[in-house]
Parts: C-alpha cells; sequence; structure tokens
C-alpha cells in the first residue's frame, strides 16, 4: 500500500535548493535540480549517513561520511546499479507537490 505524503508549501525547494523531511519514521531529502524535484531517503546505504547535506553537483550527491556518489534520479551509486539509495516518485497536482511512498 501507498503513501501520498503532501509536502508543505515552505518546505519545497527552489531551483538548486533542498528541503529536509520527515515522514513517520523515515527521514527525506528532497531536491530541486532544474525545476525537477527528487526525492532520496537521508541515510546513506553504506554506513547510514546523513544525505542532506552531501555535495551536490547536477543530479548527483555525494556522501559526508565516506565520499559515495549517488544518482538522485535512479538512487544508484555512480557506476554500479547493485547499491543505492531508496527514491521516491514525486507527483505535482496543481500547485501541491506529493511524495510517494511504499
Amino acid at each position: 500500500m501507498s503513501l501520498r505524503f503532501q509536502v508543505p508549501q515552505d518546505k519545497v525547494p527552489t531551483i538548486g535548493q533542498r528541503s529536509f523531511l520527515q515522514v513517520n519514521d523515515q527521514f527525506l531529502a528532497l531536491f530541486n535540480i532544474n525545476e525537477k524535484l527528487y526525492a532520496i531517503n537521508d541515510s546513506c546505504p553504506h554506513q547510514g549517513a546523513s544525505l542532506f547535506g552531501g555535495k551536490l553537483e547536477g543530479q548527483t550527491i555525494q556522501c559526508c561520511a565516506h565520499g559515495l556518489k549517488f544518482d538522485l534520479a535512479t538512487g544508484c551509486l555512480n557506476n554500479s546499479t547493485h547499491f543505492k539509495v531508496k527514491t521516491y516518485p514525486i507527483e505535482r497536482v496543481d500547485d501541491q507537490i506529493f511524495i510517494v511512498m511504499d
């Protein structure tokens, strides 16, 4: 069963920015890259470090702890499809933004 979380308007990041969200017991990072929104689990799959504050290059986020780089669109570690961070689809309905979580 899916949960549609409505992102509060003040938490929708502007272009080039990011926001931190807590949905129930999960922590998410929401990024706005050239008007496209990406939502990921904030925990690096390597050892759980926060990805929210990582270095952002295009649609790639770099983990602060060990330097691993993940594609925000796929969640995959650069150059690998076997190690990835959880990504969540974004839905837009009029002016509202929803993150779809399973």
